[in-house]
């Protein structure tokens, strides 16, 4: 039996709505490995034990959840902009870090050099409070 074949006989098994409904599901998959192989910049590694292929999973997985909650924080406080877009603008954010003489104390500051910047500073503001 063909792809075609196969195709036509799991539309009429499982009817159609449930048909769309899984091919949405595979679209929503196919976009998840798009967003990381292409935003995230994931790409394959050659791991030798089972651990380090579980764990490299794992953390792919994890980053695209933290790409995921952004997208979702971006769109319910009405962000005007996507996620590829602030992290593009976020990349070119400087920040310096200065060692206290008299107590080796760190600080670090970010700055906000261009109006790009400016016009995702409220994202790094500690006020704002997410979900």
């Amino acid at each position: 039996m063909g792809w075609l074949e196969r195709l036509y006989y799991k539309y009429e098994f499982i009817g159609s709505r449930r048909f769309v409904t899984q091919y949405h599901e595979l679209w929503v998959v196919e976009r998840a490995f798009r967003v990381s192989k292409g935003n995230l910049e994931m790409r394959p590694v050659f791991h030798f034990t089972e651990k380090r292929i579980e764990v490299h999973i794992c953390i792919c997985f994890i980053a695209y959840k933290v790409y995921k909650e952004f997208e979702r924080q971006l769109n319910l406080k009405k962000f005007p902009m996507s996620v590829d877009r602030v992290l593009e603008i976020a990349k070119t954010i400087p920040s310096i870090t200065i060692s206290m003489p008299h107590n080796q104390q760190l600080m670090t500051q970010t700055l906000f050099l261009t109006e790009e910047h400016h016009s995702i500073q409220q994202l790094f503001d500690s006020k704002i409070k997410f979900g």
